[in-house]
């Protein structure tokens, strides 16, 4: 099963965050199950995404409906959005790397979705309302980071819109067979041991880990 790494870390270099902390540990915990493999990384704000606007991929989209000839600019930022649909479709082990922003995705992990949430490679509308195509065995696994604690079935948890809008997106939409989400949360508590938060989600990831590749 190839391993495709989506770093949606801003500042992804700097592995003193706690999400590049959990990418790292994962990496580890592969590479030891599964020495001869590698994993795929892109770091979405190490390269270009395509933005959902005018001058971009709506722009294109309706100057492709009206048999409109793309710029040489448009062409390739269209090429780019239909690499990154490629290269997510070949890719059955989705890994997210996240820290929690505002409750959410970063932005630029919007911007990504935007890319490959396209209708025809990985959706399809039906009389019945869209029926998810990522239907062969996919799945995904969200490592995110976050500064308060989501599983308290406090005020908290039903503001988690990060894991209620992938696992929505992936799973419902998609039809991902499974999304499963470790976490290192609680990092910007009071009185919270760093150590102790990042021990509990090796644990979380050991055992999510054999499920993700069942």
């Amino acid at each position: 099963m190839k391993t495709l790494i989506i770093n949606a870390q801003p500042d992804y270099r700097n592995g003193e965050h706690y999400s590049i902390k959990l990418q790292q540990i994962f990496l580890k915990k592969f590479q030891a199950s599964f020495p001869n493999e590698t994993v795929d990384l892109i770091n979405l704000y190490g390269m270009k995404i395509p933005q959902l606007t005018t001058d971009e991929l709506l722009g294109i989209w309706e100057k492709q409906a009206n048999q409109i000839t793309l710029n040489s600019e448009e062409k390739q930022i269209f090429q780019i959005n239909q690499d990154l649909i490629q290269q997510f479709k070949e890719h059955h082990r989705i890994v997210i790397v996240s820290p929690l922003h505002n409750f959410n995705v970063t932005s630029r992990m919007k911007d990504y979705i935007d890319n490959i949430f396209i209708a025809h490679e990985t959706f399809k509308y039906t009389e019945q309302g869209s029926v998810g195509l990522m239907t062969d065995d996919y799945r995904v696994m969200l490592l995110q980071a976050s500064g308060s604690i989501y599983t308290n079935n406090d005020r908290y948890t039903p503001l988690e819109f990060s894991r209620m809008y992938l696992q929505g997106i992936f799973q419902e939409l998609m039809g991902f067979d499974k999304f499963s989400i470790v976490r290192a949360q609680g990092l910007q508590t009071s009185g919270v041991d760093v150590n102790e938060v990042i021990q509990q989600s090796k644990v979380d990831l050991d055992k999510k880990f054999e499920e993700f590749y069942k």
